[in-house]
């Protein structure tokens, strides 16, 4: 704090009571005096502590704290799931029942780690996408206080009183630019687009080019060209249908992504932050990553040229389960030419289109959104190709899905997702990494079972052989995904 170093902004914030404020570490004012300073984890306990937002640095619009992907335990996998909005759609009893506990535990749990409880770290959490939406975008405020996930006006207006000491037209009219936002043509559905801050550094064109490598047609395509590539996607929100167009933008000292979306349910805008913040790993610590795997010579170099690789993360957690078992022993190419197949056959036809689609080039049209596990259930043996064992390990883990009997969401553990589908058929441990580290974003699984993550090594002078590489890999602990992405990446 009294360096005001930018890379902790979002890891935690500093009250400081002689003021009634809390602020980001980074914050230009006048450093205080110890005494009249307390250190929260979230924003949240800064609100139950009777603080309000700093007007000056803004301390929530900043990236994420990244302790939710790289902690595993019940606080954090309940802050995984406050972010996608289960407390919105399910209340804090659904939330506590997808974590496996009762509310009064869980309560007890977040106020203890957290200093504050689900309804409170919840509400800090609209009262941030509402300032997002106010400060970012011209969008009504009645609607901004439903996107946000208020259930109603007065209770969005007293919240935002209380976080900003502003009400929601003086906070709007307090920020230098909006982005318009309007109703879709003829489709009832609402555009909008919004600038994502991350934390630097930031390699976003590394991270477009490996999703991009695996789009399936119809529902995924590159956009851009060589100068600002970017990705765009359909995908299936709580409320109905999306698509989304994202490009990095911003400078190498404040890295950021363009989130140009259209959405059938203007609802549906916190879950969509959320899971795009997920993809694109916005929120990792990339400096303390960097300077962790630059510390071995053989990674060093490939660090030093592309400092703040990412995670692929996920914007649809059962998609990944699916490619995950269809890309399996098969290279690149030809999964995504199946999962084409599985998704033409099978997907649900979307109406949305991009603002701005023409500019997106003859891959701009989507047309299905990835079909859904009952349908894959269904109707899957008559669309796949290959081993039959393979087809009914696709189909069965299908069917353990659309009957609930296989969960798959970011409020799981590592621990427990793994070892859920390594009981199933087909399963063998590069299918379950993989599943974790795109579902949960798991900074620390290696996985030496994949031939071009081996080849990666073996040209960086590494051993090949999954169980060397496993024993030399055990010194990039905790960050062993992101050491893979390296490997990949040779």
């Amino acid at each position: 704090m009294s360096a005001r170093d930018a890379r902790f902004d979002g890891q935690f914030v500093t009250g400081v009571h002689t003021t009634g404020i809390y602020c980001r570490p980074s914050c230009p004012a006048v450093t205080p005096k110890p005494g009249n300073v307390s250190f929260y984890l979230t924003a949240a306990a800064a609100h139950e502590a009777g603080l309000r937002a700093c007007k000056r640095c803004l301390p929530d619009a900043v990236p994420g704290s990244p302790e939710w992907n790289i902690r595993d335990d019940l606080a954090a996998r309940a802050m995984r799931l406050i972010a996608d909005g289960t407390v919105e759609r399910e209340g804090v009893p659904g939330l506590a029942r997808r974590l496996g506990y009762t509310t009064r535990h869980l309560t007890r749990v977040l106020t203890a780690e957290l200093g504050a409880g689900p309804l409170a770290l919840a509400r800090a959490h609209r009262a941030q996408t509402a300032r997002l939406l106010l400060t970012g975008s011209d969008l009504p405020i009645t609607d901004v206080a439903f996107a946000a996930g208020f259930r109603s006006v007065r209770q969005f207006n007293e919240t935002i009183a209380e976080v900003y000491r502003l009400t929601p037209g003086a906070l709007r009219a307090s920020a230098r630019r909006g982005t318009a936002v309007a109703p879709h043509p003829g489709q009832g559905a609402v555009s909008i687009s919004l600038r994502l801050p991350a934390r630097p550094p930031f390699d976003g064109a590394s991270l477009i080019a490996f999703l991009t490598a695996r789009a399936i047609d119809g529902v995924e395509a590159a956009t851009g060209g060589d100068d600002a590539p970017g990705y765009a996607r359909a995908l299936r929100l709580p409320h109905g249908p999306a698509v989304v167009r994202l490009t990095p933008t911003g400078s190498p000292e404040a890295p950021a992504v363009q989130c140009d979306a259209a959405l059938a349910d203007v609802a549906d805008l916190a879950p969509l932050v959320a899971r795009v913040r997920r993809l694109l790993d916005l929120d990792a610590d990339a400096a303390a990553i960097d300077a962790a795997l630059a510390s071995d010579p053989a990674l060093a170099p490939s660090v030093a040229a592309t400092p703040g690789l990412r995670l692929p993360g996920a914007v649809d957690a059962e998609e990944i389960v699916f490619r995950a078992l269809i890309g399996q022993q098969v290279s690149v190419a030809a999964a995504r030419t199946a999962l084409t197949r599985l998704t033409e056959a099978l997907g649900e036809p979307v109406a949305l289109t991009l603002p701005g689609a023409p500019a997106l080039g003859a891959g701009s049209g989507f047309t299905r959104l990835f079909p859904t596990p009952s349908a894959i259930a269904e109707g899957g043996r008559e669309v796949l190709r290959g081993p039959a064992r393979r087809i009914d390990a696709i189909v069965g883990a299908a069917e353990k899905l659309a009957d609930g009997s296989l969960r798959i969401d970011v409020g799981e553990s590592r621990e427990d997702l793994e070892a859920r589908l390594l009981a199933l058929p087909g399963v063998g441990p590069w299918t379950a990494g993989y599943i974790a580290l795109r579902v949960l974003g798991s900074p620390d699984v290696l996985l030496t079972g994949d031939l071009a993550l081996r080849q990666g090594a073996e040209r960086l002078g590494l051993p090949s052989e999954p169980r060397a590489l496993e024993a030399y890999g055990a010194r990039w602990a905790p960050w062993r995904s992101y050491a893979g992405m390296h490997l990949w990446r040779a």
